[in-house]
């Protein structure tokens, strides 16, 4: 019966052409913007599975070892997908993201690293939008209007001092009182810092910030060093007892392991927001989406107990008044803040 052979044949064939177009059609490649658009009440599910079977992501950070590794090493153990994390700056971390994908390369699934540095990769259509329950449970202030990165912890700047050369009820109450004789050769302040100052002449009004710490820096002088660890360190061995601008979370962690060191959150309470986004081109975008969830849910909880200010509500509020370094602003104007800054700090005491 050859009609009947060839029409089944035929049947046979649009039957597997079919199958074929459908199995494409669930195979095909997911991505970030699949991931990131994701509802419903199997959304997490959905994302933990997809996970698993990429078994990988890639994270560039600009935390510590010490703070990031316990958050990393806990998400491997909960999920089962595992992170190879490349540590840098968060310059270096902007300047190999753009890099990476003006050459075409997508090695990253995610982001996370300082404000400012976000803001330019996101400025560059490096980042990719999550929409998820947890952001609700976020507080307003770690929110973005395009929502292309969200602030994961905040380090407010705090002075720090040393307690064997500077005694509590020496302790300034506010920084006029840094215009004081006593404060000669006692000060310090981190080199990159021109954002923290941005921040500071913002509230107090830019001429008034600017004549005061002139006063301070030509009457007392003060000792201008790169690195906010280095920095919390020089207080720590005497060699710089007072410093301007120490990260609260190193200053709570020295103070914790019994260094002579005691912090004070000068007023206005001042902080650089530090955020964390999934990449648009991710290669393992559930893998980038599972470890966004985490961080902002489980990881808030590991960052507290590192003494990291977290941003989930659950987890804690934030302090009352506190102000957040604009990423936006300082990219707009940071070359003349930074020029004012060192204008301002460099100079030396008579």
């Amino acid at each position: 019966m050859p009609g009947f052979s060839g029409r089944r044949s035929g049947l046979a064939g649009a039957a597997l052409a079919l199958f074929f177009a459908g199995a494409g059609l669930h195979a095909r490649a997911e991505t970030m913007a699949d991931v990131a658009s994701l509802a419903g009440p199997d959304r997490l599910q959905k994302i933990i599975e997809g996970a698993k079977r990429e078994g990988t992501l890639t994270l560039y950070s600009s935390a510590t070892t010490g703070d990031m590794g316990p958050i990393v090493a806990a998400f491997e153990k909960a999920r089962g997908v595992s992170v190879k994390t490349w540590r840098g700056s968060s310059e270096d971390i902007r300047q190999r993201g753009i890099a990476e994908a003006r050459a075409s390369r997508f090695d990253v699934d995610v982001f996370e690293t300082a404000g400012p540095d976000l803001e330019a990769m996101r400025m560059e259509g490096l980042l990719e939008a999550m929409k998820s329950p947890t952001l609700a449970d976020l507080t307003p202030l770690a929110l973005r209007p395009h929502g292309q990165w969200v602030v994961s912890r905040v380090s407010p700047y705090v002075a720090a001092y040393n307690t064997a050369a500077i005694r509590d009820r020496d302790a300034p109450a506010s920084y006029e009182d840094l215009t004081a004789p006593f404060w000669k050769g006692k000060l310090g302040v981190e080199a990159e810092d021109a954002g923290w100052f941005m921040t500071l002449s913002g509230v107090m009004g830019e001429e008034k910030a600017a004549n005061l710490f002139r006063r301070v820096v030509q009457t007392n002088g003060i000792s201008v060093r790169k690195g906010h660890t280095l920095l919390a360190n020089l207080v720590v061995s005497g060699e710089v007892p007072f410093a301007l601008t120490v990260y609260a979370y190193k200053g709570a962690q020295l103070m914790r392991e019994g260094a002579p060191v005691k912090v004070l959150a000068m007023q206005p309470l001042i902080a650089l927001p530090t955020g964390i986004s999934v990449a648009r081109q991710a290669p393992h975008p559930f893998a980038a989406a599972l470890f966004w969830e985490y961080y902002l849910n489980e990881g808030q909880k590991i960052l507290a107990a590192q003494d990291n200010l977290p941003v989930n509500l659950k987890v804690g509020p934030p302090p009352p008044g506190l102000v957040f370094l604009d990423p936006v602003k300082l990219l707009a104007s940071g070359d003349r803040w930074t020029r004012t800054f060192r204008e301002i700090f460099s100079a030396r005491a008579p």
